[in-house]
């Protein structure tokens, strides 16, 4: 039975009405709207925790093909920034980078939620799915993120890894509008600390703080509640921020919700009708800002492989298949970005121009095994020579292969 075939009433639960979810149940109604789809979600409609979402060209272009509605939407609510600012102690450097865009997490999902409605899609929302009480379903999608209930309950069958970074983060708000993607570096009596910023609606900007365990344990991080901690963030980014506050989760009550970041693997994403989308599926570390990105590219690829199959097994492999390999260079991207990140202090004694020309090159292979002046001596050599360019990308992903396989060895 082929899901789009015309004429076929096709029943679909989609469990988690994040971007994925969502996404996923516009594109099948859109190729057939006989298709039964519901969206489930435990959270009152609404109730969305989060800030701004980034997102880049590429995606946006994706969108527009699969559906121009809702990609128009997206885009007149968005913000856009082509720069890059890095502030080290009293310098900042900016230098010019691709067209990034942001839009708040609670409006992308109105609008999906609004055009998967306009198509017929149920949205049921407060009411929680597990694997005991699942939908009665041709197809049910666990896309109910990377605690998701549905895959814990059959851990067994899809071979979860989950592995936990060093460093620790809090993901907050604030009411300064930065005007590029901006880095903050501040160094403490107890070690680095630095953020992440970018704008996301013209009122507000998302802000991710980053330091390593016992910079967080000097400093009484990890002890204050979430109205000193962000008063003491204020104080330490007082430059960056201009003055404007940050934006907790809580409202100033209860805990900091500080978190270490969980990098999520699969060995496989099906079991019978039940398929993992999204954060379900895997994670990448926020750091390279493609956790939306690839939610929505799964919601594509299943909707593309439940229309080009006529049986579910093969659908649901067919889309295993083209979305692991299309992760493979974003999994080793995010990894050795994160590991950047845990060994800032090789870096960021290197003039400002250098360590801000290795942070953008901070996904490469290469760059944990050569030193930092080298790297990025042979970096400038190799914007200047053609042959060179061509060795670099050999050598990249030869380097980067050897070390998972080591990886891989080392955990048997």
């Amino acid at each position: 039975m082929e899901p789009s075939e015309p004429g076929v009433r096709v029943k679909v639960a989609c469990v988690g009405g994040g971007p994925a979810g969502l996404y996923l149940s516009i594109l099948l109604k859109r190729r057939d709207p006989s298709h039964d789809i519901t969206v489930h979600e435990r959270d009152p409609e609404g109730s969305t925790y989060g800030w701004g979402v980034t997102y880049w060209r590429g995606l946006l272009d994706k969108l527009h093909a699969h559906d121009p509605e809702s990609a128009r939407a997206v885009e007149e609510h968005s913000v856009r920034w082509n720069h890059g600012v890095a502030h080290v102690r009293d310098i900042v450097t900016r230098h010019p980078g691709d067209e990034g865009f942001g839009i708040g997490r609670h409006r992308l999902l109105e609008i999906l939620a609004g055009r998967a409605r306009s198509l017929g899609v149920r949205l049921e929302h407060e009411h929680e799915v597990t694997d005991r009480n699942l939908p009665d379903a041709d197809l049910v999608v666990a896309a109910d993120g990377v605690r998701s209930a549905l895959r814990t309950g059959h851990t067994h069958r899809f071979g979860e890894e989950n592995r936990a970074g060093r460093n620790h983060y809090i993901w907050l708000g604030t009411t300064k509008v930065f005007d590029a993607f901006t880095f903050a570096f501040v160094e403490t009596d107890h070690g680095w600390i630095w953020c992440y910023g970018y704008p996301f609606s013209p009122e507000r900007s998302t802000c991710v703080v980053e330091c390593a365990p016992e910079t967080r344990a000097g400093l009484g991080l990890d002890r204050a509640d979430e109205a000193d901690g962000l008063a003491l963030l204020e104080k330490l980014f007082a430059d960056v921020l201009d003055g404007h506050a940050l934006i907790g989760r809580s409202s100033g009550q209860g805990r900091a919700q500080w978190l270490n970041f969980r990098t999520l693997t699969n060995k496989t994403w099906h079991h019978g009708n039940l398929v993992l989308l999204g954060d379900a599926a895997h994670t990448t570390h926020y750091s390279i800002g493609a956790g939306t990105t690839l939610a929505l590219e799964d919601a594509i690829a299943l909707a593309g492989a439940l229309h080009q199959h006529t049986a579910l097994p093969q659908a649901l492999a067919h889309y295993e298949r083209e979305r692991k390999q299309a992760l493979l260079s974003i999994q080793s991207a995010a990894r050795y970005s994160a590991q950047w990140y845990e060994n800032l202090p090789r870096y960021i004694q290197l003039p400002p121009d250098q360590m801000f020309a290795l942070l953008g090159q901070r996904h490469s292979p290469l760059l944990p095994y050569v030193p930092p002046q080298l790297y990025y001596r042979m970096d400038k050599a190799v914007g200047q020579l053609e042959s060179l360019r061509r060795f670099k990308r050999w050598l990249g992903p030869k380097v980067a292969r050897t070390v998972h396989a080591r990886a891989l060895a080392s955990r048997k």
